[in-house]
């Protein structure tokens, strides 16, 4: 299996050109990390030409080398790409897949040049504008809207990814032994998160939760919609790392939206503001959304997927507190 390895940039350059990725007379300038991305492996390549993303999706997650995933998950994102290629206005939101190596599990994007994801806004000082948010809620009404499947079929089921991303949102969070010490986080955050691992009913709804997000369903979902997600280019915002998409409940992509808005402190006015302009808000289960939106935020808190908040512990004891109760009542 040809591995990608940024240190390699001749051995890298042979292997684009065996797949007439390159012409004979380009060169590679600069081979460089292309972000902070937690599940792939992904290079920005520089040549006299002009430039593209490359990823690798292996055995396991790149963050967390761990953990294991399944390592053919770049060829669901690049179908995903493929599907959605058929829709203008999705497309000119996301790059452009310009190549797949199915056995080396290598996927070739459009460079969209130097950008930058929205974690900025768990800084706590950066407010998402009504205009970030129409285009934000546009994406997912256009996503929803234009890809429904009515016989429920295998296309995108995306099955071992969700089984993944399963553990880490609805069981591993709430295990009281589940060696992570949240106090090497936070100091205080392992005896507050205790009380809703030992609790009861939380651990019944999450549970139903759980079964909520691995039925099939008939919407096209983004399936990881929040700020690592989101680029802001000069050609203004883009969506980008699909690899957990599959039709499901539109619930939970609209609820993890959601609950990164709360986790970032945005203002009550962004957060009315999604509900206003998603499509046929009202048709929404509203129990399995608040539901989603709960377990995004608790997971997010007391489970290993930790963001880059520069929350206290008193914030998160509230926000953990308000999960709690969207997610029982």
């Amino acid at each position: 299996m040809f591995i990608l390895d940024a240190n390699a940039p001749n051995k890298l350059e042979h292997y684009l050109k065996q797949n007439r990725w390159l012409s004979d007379k380009d060169r590679i300038l600069a081979c460089i990390k292309a972000g902070e991305g937690n599940m792939n492996y992904v290079l920005r390549i520089t040549t006299n030409q002009g430039s593209f993303i490359i990823k690798q999706s292996r055995g396991y997650v790149e963050k967390y080398p761990q953990i294991k995933a399944p390592e053919k998950r770049v060829l669901t994102e690049a179908a995903f790409y493929t599907k959605i290629s058929t829709k203008e206005t999705l497309q000119n939101k996301m790059p452009e897949i310009l190549g797949l190596d199915s056995v080396n599990n290598i996927l070739l994007l459009e460079d969209l040049g130097q950008a930058n994801d929205f974690n900025t806004l768990y800084k706590l000082d950066h407010t998402l504008s009504k205009n970030d948010i129409n285009i934000l809620v546009q994406y997912l009404n256009l996503l929803h809207d234009s890809f429904k499947k009515e016989d429920l079929d295998n296309e995108l089921a995306n099955l071992e990814m969700r089984k993944l991303n399963y553990e880490h949102i609805f069981h591993y969070p709430f295990l009281e032994e589940n060696g992570f010490d949240l106090d090497s986080i936070q100091q205080g955050l392992q005896t507050l998160a205790l009380n809703y691992k030992k609790d009861a009913l939380l651990k019944q709804k999450v549970a139903l939760l759980g079964t909520h997000y691995m039925a099939n369903g008939k919407y096209l979902l983004h399936g990881d919609y929040y700020p690592a997600s989101w680029l802001s280019t000069t050609q203004g915002i883009k969506i980008i790392d699909p690899e957990f998409c599959f039709y499901g409940l539109r619930e939970f992509d609209l609820g993890v939206f959601i609950a990164h808005l709360y986790l970032s402190n945005q203002k009550q006015s962004i957060i009315d503001l999604v509900i206003e302009k998603y499509y046929n808000f009202e048709a929404l289960n509203q129990p399995i959304l608040n539901g989603f939106i709960g377990i995004e935020i608790m997971r997010r808190l007391i489970g290993l997927a930790q963001l880059p908040l520069q929350s206290n512990i008193k914030d998160k004891e509230k926000l953990l507190a308000f999960a709690y109760h969207l997610i029982t009542t």
